[in-house]
């Protein structure tokens, strides 16, 4: 008869760990109903295409948005006198400084650009319409306050190139008529550059930060998980059939690659590429010369159509820093209702889970490709200028050259889009026939 052993130390330890990760899930479960939660929402299926990814991509760069912004804070003191100095101490000071501040910069370009290309794929698979409008207003939003928060962090250095960007902020303040002189006093706190650093702070790190921490979940889990996600025409696809991997594991191990690869890119980059060296333009000060400046890109489509507009005044209206002004707006406003107005337009009510091909809705693609092209042609107008002290444009011409491209810029942003559409429109029409 052998004689039973007594479990060794490790056999004790596994066996109580297990009992105790047992009765811990039972207890969560007995008072939360995790597990009648879980159980269904583990199988839930994702789609597989890469494309469906674009997401994450500005999922996982906001995470990393938010954690290197709580490091910059310990360091930033958001006052006129102290903010270029503990900015230059943060970036050759402190140890990882530059490597933050670049992180940092490099997470919000991927962040816009991310959230540029998963509109685009939504826009032109139709996968904005019925019932996911909310969730395309919401993803507008988000695109309109990345770029508000962008201008925002761009401007907190407090060096001449961001007070170039404030300076012309104030100006297109001013341009709103009746109202412009009250916003200008608002945001500024008096005539410019008045007491603008501590109130830009206050919006960069809490009030759009906020907004966003609750349109992000809502946008990309609440709302997504909630509904059916929306697939790629295929010859098996049905809209009433949910195809695809479920979250766990097939789609949550692709979210841990995602996550991965986008940190990854985000610390290459902040690595070995530099970006905004502030000891080079130096601290603003009230004696500061205007400098010229190369436009960041999330800012060039505004400051492309100011420089192709002319000067036209109309009694006390500039006109030609307002219709810049009102053509995005017009132009984000449209963005925003644009399932409804596609709704109008075609009379299509129907529920819609499987995403379009570009080519079976021609009049959809052929407005992108226009307003794609018509944004691009405004942007170009930032490339060219003239060469002046510490600044260098991406493309140096003389005066003479640069008056005729903005001529012919001015006349491409007219000819240009139309001709995209009426092209656009005839491939696809032979694309679909």
């Amino acid at each position: 008869m052998t004689t039973p052993t007594k479990p060794g130390r490790r056999e004790r330890l596994a066996a109580g760990s297990a009992h105790a990760a047992a009765g811990g899930a039972r207890y969560l479960d007995d008072r939360l109903g995790l597990g009648r939660w879980l159980r269904p929402n583990l199988r839930k299926l994702f789609p597989s295409h890469w494309s469906f990814l674009l997401g994450e991509f500005a999922l996982y760069s906001f995470v990393m948005l938010v954690l290197t912004g709580t490091f910059l804070t310990f360091f930033y003191q958001a006052t006129p006198e102290f903010a270029y100095a503990s900015v230059t101490e943060l970036t050759i000071e402190v140890r990882g400084g530059m490597l933050m501040r670049q992180m940092h910069h490099w997470s919000a370009t991927i962040f816009v650009l991310s959230i540029v290309l998963h509109m685009l794929r939504v826009f032109f698979t139709g996968a904005f319409r019925r019932p996911r409008e909310l969730t395309w207003m919401l993803g507008v939003l988000l695109f309109a306050l990345a770029l508000f928060e962008s201008f925002l962090g761009f401007s907190l250095p407090a060096d001449n190139v961001a007070f170039a960007g404030l300076r012309q902020a104030d100006s297109l303040l001013m341009a709103i008529p009746l109202v412009g002189t009250y916003l200008s006093a608002l945001v500024f706190g008096g005539a410019f550059p008045g007491d603008v650093i501590p109130r830009l702070f206050v919006a960069h790190v809490l009030l759009v930060p906020g907004i966003l921490l609750a349109i992000v979940p809502l946008h990309a889990l609440v709302l997504t998980w909630r509904q059916k996600h929306t697939e790629r025409r295929a010859r098996s696809s049905d809209e009433r059939r949910v195809t695809g991997g479920p979250f766990f594991p097939y789609f949550s191990v692709k979210q841990g690659i995602t996550s991965l690869g986008t940190f990854t890119v985000i610390t290459a980059l902040a690595t070995f590429v530099t970006v905004n060296p502030v000891w080079m333009s130096g601290a603003y000060t009230m004696s500061s010369h205007p400098i010229a400046a190369q436009p960041f890109w999330y800012s060039g489509v505004l400051d492309g159509l100011l420089r192709l507009m002319p000067a036209w005044h109309l009694g006390p209206i500039d006109i030609g820093l307002l219709v810049p002004m009102l053509v995005l707006a017009g132009f984000f406003t449209v963005l925003f209702l644009y399932p409804f107005i596609e709704r109008r337009l075609t009379g299509d009510r129907r529920t819609h889970h499987l995403n379009d091909r570009p080519s079976e809705m021609p009049h959809r693609a052929a407005l992108g490709v226009a307003v794609i092209t018509f944004f691009t042609i405004a942007w170009a107008a930032t490339w060219f200028n003239v060469p002046m002290m510490h600044y260098t444009p991406l493309v140096a011409v003389s005066h003479e050259t640069l008056t005729i491209i903005t001529y012919g810029l001015r006349i491409a942003i007219f000819v240009l889009p139309p001709i995209a559409y009426a092209v656009t429109l005839a491939f696809c029409r032979r694309r679909s026939a």
